[in-house]
């Protein structure tokens, strides 16, 4: 596999700058996922790496070789895309083994590869197949096997998943996961989808405007984001995030109640909470109190939408079944210990 390494690197066309001063290192067999809103640079990052994109400043190496001005098909990687784009005309096997066939490689070695990678995919009773009798599924897996068959030094995925359903998407993830774990490849991951991001990534890049905001493991961007934009990022739902003023011994909320909270910066201007922090309390326990907006029932979880007195909106998820409905007054109690600050630039502040 390959170590990928990224210096300085920043793109841009004419007058507009895509990407900023970008340094990451990707070790070897590591899966790294790129996450962002849309416009934000992650394919466009992706692409470089692949050699689809040039590379405006900056370098780019594998395994400490430069690669800036190598193309492409000389960086040894595979890209799976979006589209699955398989030939129509061509059964399974063939669509798995046709850059080995323009490459000029023996049938035998042609054939050994694509029924190890059809093996590894659960391809096997597939391979004399036109891609018009597969499922979505089944395209993708194709679209992956292809890649598989190069044996390449690293995989690159541009948002592999997002034409595929609900149901579909989740078979995939575990498809993918399953496969990095066989082949112990090096593998960098596009979505937008931040489920995907948080169950396959050992670590998450976090772009926003070009600029990486944050790397690090899913637990440490859920836990300790370093920035607002981070936290109301990476989590669903959405952390909720009001305005605070510094106090002696915390924080005062909106609703004029103080939160105990020790350490607190005189910087301090918000307050973030994920909903799963927030709990339906009784009046006497409770910091906030207001009135249920929307109710989702889930099954497995509740999401109360609720407005707050002095504070506005606020979303606060239960587990299990909760007997409300819009219009029940609600009594919320932050969790101790999981409250997060930010300043009057979104930066995250540490508690003492």
């Amino acid at each position: 596999m390959a170590r990928l390494e990224l210096t300085g690197v920043e793109k841009r066309y004419g007058a507009v700058e895509v990407l900023r001063d970008v340094n990451l290192r990707i070790n070897d067999g590591e899966f790294i996922v790129l996450v962002g809103p849309s416009g934000c640079g992650k394919s466009t990052l992706l692409r470089m790496i692949a050699g689809l994109e040039e590379i405006s400043e900056g370098e780019f190496s594998i395994d400490g070789k430069r690669m800036n001005e190598v193309p492409p098909r000389d960086r040894d990687i595979a890209m799976v895309f979006q589209s699955y784009a398989l030939y129509p005309h061509m059964d399974v096997a063939r669509n798995m083994g046709f850059s080995m066939e323009i490459r000029g490689e023996g049938t035998p070695a042609r054939r050994s590869k694509v029924a190890a990678a059809a093996a590894t995919l659960g391809l096997s009773a597939l391979t004399a197949r036109l891609p018009k009798a597969l499922s979505g599924g089944q395209r993708q897996r194709v679209a992956m096997g292809r890649a598989i068959v190069r044996d390449p030094r690293a995989f690159l995925f541009d948002e592999p998943l997002s034409n595929l359903d609900a149901a579909l998407r989740v078979e995939m993830r575990l498809e993918i996961a399953r496969l990095h774990r066989r082949l112990d490849a090096t593998m960098v991951y596009v979505t937008h989808d931040q489920v995907e991001a948080l169950t396959l990534a050992d670590r998450i890049v976090v772009l926003n405007g070009g600029i990486i905001q944050q790397v690090g493991t899913p637990l440490d961007l859920y836990e300790t984001p370093a920035n607002r934009f981070v936290a109301q990022f990476i989590g669903s739902p959405t952390m909720n995030v009001i305005a605070v003023t510094p106090a002696e011994g915390g924080v005062r909320l909106g609703n004029g109640v103080l939160l105990a909270l020790p350490g607190v910066s005189i910087d301090v201007t918000e307050l973030g909470i994920r909903p799963e922090h927030l709990d339906l309390a009784d009046p006497a326990a409770s910091t906030m109190t207001g009135i249920a907006d929307v109710v989702e029932h889930l099954g497995s979880d509740t999401n109360i939408y609720a407005q707050v007195e002095g504070i506005g909106p606020l979303m606060v998820r239960q587990h299990g079944h909760v007997a409300l409905r819009p219009g029940d007054p609600v009594d919320i109690a932050i969790q101790p210990g999981k409250a997060h600050l930010f300043d009057t630039a979104g930066k995250a502040l540490r508690q003492a």
